[in-house]
């Protein structure tokens, strides 16, 4: 085969793929904006500050159920005791202080009384009116009891910096008292597809034109991260209106991402358009699909230049775009999880130096999971994403998977991406 043959082969040395993550981790830095969010809007924003517990998480120490709180130093573990039943604490009630030696009836939440460190569950115990109980033997001292600060403790980290909020994490802001987070400010992105070839979804199809799935793609993959974003459309296959939107964009966008005219072609205007800003910093990566990508910088916002293939859209979208933008949200570079699985399928990859990427799922061989691979490796067929619940990912070292052999599975969950299978 000469390299005319092989659609992989240019002349300029293509960046393996340890090569290209380690400079993007140099050209991508947080925003320094910071904006402070209102807690029920905090989750899935980035915390930029530290925020310490003003005070223990329960601020009290209370019940864990519905019963009788009592003294363990009253009470006999093997035979059990009868009480009297002093006082009623429910959850908000102000702390109670029975005499010493008496049960209370409490409530789930509820303060502990003063003097009472142990709860009996109240359908263990036998109640003589509201006079007094019988709490029976085999509960041990401190049994049902939720001590002050077992949560959080007063003065410990609850959120640090760089940290996207889950719900569970905005949960435990709200539980110190927070009603607002200071947040780092969300990229703004800005997506345009290229082509004179493409129409828009919705618009009447044309011979010899297709419909633009890029942008759809990927304005739905990035929504998880960012609620700053816009659809520039379909830009035309001419130089000037491509280095036109592209310098506009960058006016007022932290981030832009396009898709087509990332090639060698006489109609492939983004890559030059970056080339003459000189504003290229890397460009032909040694993988498949996803080899014709660039990253540029024009002024302060970033510029990746991404195929025109659906597939490779979305393969260089989550290995490489998803990273960035996680980072400048305020985040630490975040690499997906490769989890290690037998491939139940067999390839020879056609060369060595180039990392390759295919679609698969996991799929139950006995009591274990296996990795099935989609039959067919085109790189415009998006049927083979939606089939696909992760990418397997081929070292660049390895010329042959056989049945059984581990491969690395990396889950489109790990992006945010639902998988149908449920795995």
């Amino acid at each position: 085969m000469t390299a005319r043959d092989d659609c992989f082969a240019f002349p300029e040395r293509r960046l393996l793929h340890a090569e290209a993550t380690a400079l993007l981790q140099e050209l991508a830095r947080p925003l320094e904006d910071c904006e402070v969010v209102g807690i029920h809007a905090a989750a899935g924003r980035v915390c930029a500050e530290t925020v310490i517990a003003p005070r223990p998480v329960p601020a009290h120490t209370n019940a864990a159920v519905d019963g009788y709180a009592f003294p363990f130093a009253g009470y006999d573990a093997v035979n059990g005791t009868a009480f009297p039943v002093e006082g009623r604490a429910a959850a908000g009630d102000a702390l109670q202080k029975p005499s010493s030696l008496s049960a209370t009836r409490i409530f789930t939440g509820a303060i502990m009384p003063e003097g009472c460190d142990t709860v009996a569950m109240q359908e263990d115990c036998t109640a003589a009116g509201l006079q007094s109980v019988f709490i029976p033997g085999g509960l041990k001292q401190g049994a049902n009891r939720r001590r002050a600060g077992e949560d959080v403790e007063a003065g410990s980290v609850v959120i640090a910096p760089g940290t996207r909020m889950r719900p569970q994490d905005v949960a435990a802001l709200a539980a110190c008292g927070q009603a607002k987070a200071g947040c780092v400010r969300q990229p703004r992105i800005m997506v345009f597809s290229t082509g004179n070839e493409l129409l828009a979804p919705g618009s009447p199809f044309v011979e010899g034109k297709v419909y633009d799935s890029n942008g759809p793609m990927l304005s739905g993959l990035f929504a998880a991260l960012t609620s700053a974003f816009t659809y520039g459309g379909i830009l035309p296959d001419d130089r000037d209106a491509v280095r036109l939107a592209l310098r506009e964009a960058a006016k007022c966008c932290d981030l832009i991402i396009t898709s087509g005219g990332a090639s060698l072609g006489e109609e492939d205007h983004v890559i030059a358009a970056l080339r003459e800003a000189d504003a290229l910093s890397l460009w032909q990566l040694a993988i498949k699909p996803g080899r014709p990508m660039g990253v540029g910088r024009i002024g302060s916002c970033l510029a990746f230049a991404l195929p025109g293939n659906p597939v490779a859209v979305l393969v260089c979208a989550l290995l490489y775009v998803w990273p960035v933008l996680r980072r400048l949200s305020g985040e630490p570079w975040i690499e997906p999880p490769r989890l290690p699985y037998p491939a139940a399928f067999e390839i020879r990859k056609r060369k060595l130096g180039r990392r390759e990427f295919f679609r698969g799922w996991l799929e139950r061989e006995g009591e274990n999971f296996a990795v099935k691979k989609y039959e067919r490796d085109g790189s415009g067929l998006i049927s083979s994403l939606r089939a696909a619940s992760g990418l397997i990912e081929v070292s660049e070292d390895v010329k042959e998977i056989r049945k059984g052999d581990g491969v690395g599975f990396i889950p489109f969950s790990s992006f945010g991406i639902l998988d149908s299978r449920g795995l």
